[in-house]
């Protein structure tokens, strides 16, 4: 009878120390979220693979989203039948000297990419010409090639995808998204 008291005893201790251990086990710290950056400006440079002239087309809303109308908004005009070398520059000029977003998208290249689309009647093609640390596309820097000319909208789109990114443009958040008017003659 003794030896099953002791047992008993010892097992009420042990489930006791058990249950004390794992009510004083640290909570997991969540990360930081993800500090969103103000992004007034959309740069493009278009330069051209056979001339080399470079034509820079603008989107700048001082002001970030919502409020004030943007302050520039450029039409893209680009040839027919010309490649372009194309690269997208990330502004935010309310702070001085202005913040290069474009800096970080390309340090946290993992996590971040371009999707640029067209639609209407323009002939486009566009593709990536750089890579993260995975060897995936960012779309910093790209190669357009038009075709005949036509009309319609060109849209960037910056999708931030933490640990997720899979070359979706439905994936992640959405960090920047401009419709540029593009006319190609």
């Amino acid at each position: 009878m003794k030896n099953s008291k002791i047992n008993i005893t010892t097992i009420i201790i042990l489930f006791s120390m058990l249950f004390i251990f794992n009510a004083c086990k640290d909570e997991e710290t969540p990360l930081p979220p993800n500090e969103e950056e103000l992004i007034t400006t959309v740069s493009l440079a278009f330069e051209n693979l056979t001339s080399g002239a470079i034509d820079t087309f603008i989107f700048r809303d001082a002001d970030g989203p919502g409020g004030n109308a943007p302050t520039q908004f450029d039409t893209i005009q680009l040839d027919a039948a010309t490649t372009y070398h194309l690269t997208t520059t990330l502004l935010n000029e309310s702070v001085s000297p202005s913040e290069d977003i474009t800096v970080e998208v390309q340090d946290e290249g993992v996590d971040h990419q371009f999707f640029y689309t067209v639609d209407g009647g323009l002939d486009l093609i566009i593709e990536y010409d750089d890579t993260d640390a995975n060897g995936n596309p960012i779309g910093i820097h790209n190669i357009v090639t038009t075709g005949v000319g036509g009309a319609g909208a060109f849209t960037v789109i910056l999708k931030h995808q933490p640990g997720i990114k899979d070359g979706n443009i439905t994936t992640g958040d959405t960090d920047v998204e401009v419709d540029f008017e593009t006319k190609v003659n």
